[in-house]
């Protein structure tokens, strides 16, 4: 088979779904030699991208970094694209697909995010992802996400016949993992002047929360009379007037520490030597950062609902994400009790590992298979040369 990969995520500094396009595909193309695969960038990829050999790289311009281009890049240039390689199949892990090939599509939904949490996106955006997302669902011949309470959420929210909706989950990178005291001390020298800190990891915007825990944070450093820090890890993102205005007045902002975006080697030691994680987002379909925290050993704080329960389960104490006092309280449980933190860590251990990206990997590829046997594909007609 010929299977296209939409890749345009695949960027030098990757987050979310670019570290999912990585490693599941990456497996994915390994594992089956027997197939040609194109990956389909919006951009020249980064020089020292390394693919396997049955692996090559189409660029299609221009980048499609708005939503009109979005819909230039995907019904234009792709659909161009899967003709021309005569593709099988095409896949798209970043929640968008072309709506004018009929080559069969297997498409991946992280989450609607933009449905409970509208604010927190772009407007341009929010507009494309309501009217587009429906269709894009309607149009894939498979569809998969990350979690048991995404796959419910979207079943929810739009008529998608349940047997062609699946769950794949996703995974850590296996960079993240324990490392010790010594190094620990190096870390926290380096980023912290020595001093026992919160971390959170991921980018910096709205749906993060993160202006109810720099509250949160406050409430804690009051009460509690520590010289704790906390640092936030990740890229200013967007829509941030009201994160970056309260931090200009913020009584402790001595001890908010910002490192903007880092390797996957410098995140791995900031998030090992935390003593423990605090993930407030509002939304989410799965919660890498979550994972990543049990993986590194530390104990781990997230919001309740959405899917970090499931993901998390018993490893992970919770909290109202929208109620800055009810954060503050459970950061003031873990500096109390050395007791809870060591079980927290246990299980964490015990919970991460049951995540893989092999799993991830096989799961997805049961979808791409699922995708590639649809009964009304048409082989390789393509409506934009019809004049659709």
């Amino acid at each position: 088979m010929v299977i296209a990969v939409n890749t345009r995520f695949l960027l030098n500094e990757l987050e979310g779904v670019g570290y999912f396009i990585r490693e599941v595909f990456g497996r994915i193309c390994r594992q089956h030699p027997e197939h040609r695969f194109y990956f389909l960038f919006d951009r020249q990829p980064e020089e020292g991208l390394a693919l396997p050999s049955n692996t090559s790289v189409l660029v299609l311009s221009p980048p499609a970094r708005h939503p009109i281009l979005w819909k230039y890049w995907y019904d234009i240039k792709v659909a161009m694209a899967l003709k021309r390689i005569k593709a099988d199949v095409f896949v798209s892990p970043d929640g968008f697909l072309s709506l004018t090939t009929r080559v069969p599509q297997c498409l991946i939904v992280h989450d609607l995010g933009f449905l409970h949490q509208p604010a927190a996106y772009r407007t341009s955006h929010l507009q494309f992802y309501k009217r587009y997302t429906p269709r894009f669902l309607k149009k894939a011949a498979a569809v998969a996400t990350v979690s048991a309470f995404s796959r419910q959420d979207i079943l929810s929210h739009y008529p998608v016949p349940p047997e062609k909706l699946s769950v794949v989950y996703s995974a850590v990178k296996e960079g993240f993992r324990p490392i010790d005291p010594a190094e620990q001390d190096q870390v926290r020298q380096k980023h912290t002047d020595g001093k026992l800190y919160f971390i959170y990891a991921g980018s910096i915007h709205p749906r993060k929360n993160l202006v109810n825990l720099l509250k949160a944070f406050s409430l804690f450093k009051k009460r509690q009379q520590t010289n704790w820090k906390l640092v936030l890890a990740g890229r200013l993102a967007w829509k941030n007037d009201a994160f970056l205005t309260l931090l200009k007045t913020y009584k402790y902002r001595d001890d908010v520490v910002l490192t903007g975006y880092l390797p996957e080697e410098e995140l791995v030691k900031l998030v090992a030597s935390s003593y423990a994680l605090v993930y407030p987002s509002l939304f989410e379909g799965f919660g890498v950062p979550v994972l990543e925290g049990m993986r590194c050993g530390v104990a781990v704080l997230t919001s309740s609902g959405t899917a970090m329960e499931e993901i998390a389960g018993s490893a992970a104490l919770y909290f109202q994400p929208e109620d800055p006092a009810s954060i503050a309280e459970q950061m003031m449980r873990i500096y109390k009790d050395e007791d809870l933190r060591e079980q927290l860590v246990a299980r964490g251990r015990e919970r991460a590992a049951e995540y893989s990206w092999e799993r991830t990997a096989g799961l997805v590829w049961d979808a791409v298979m699922r995708a590639s046997e649809s009964v009304d594909r048409v082989d390789k007609v393509d409506i934009v040369d019809k004049g659709g």
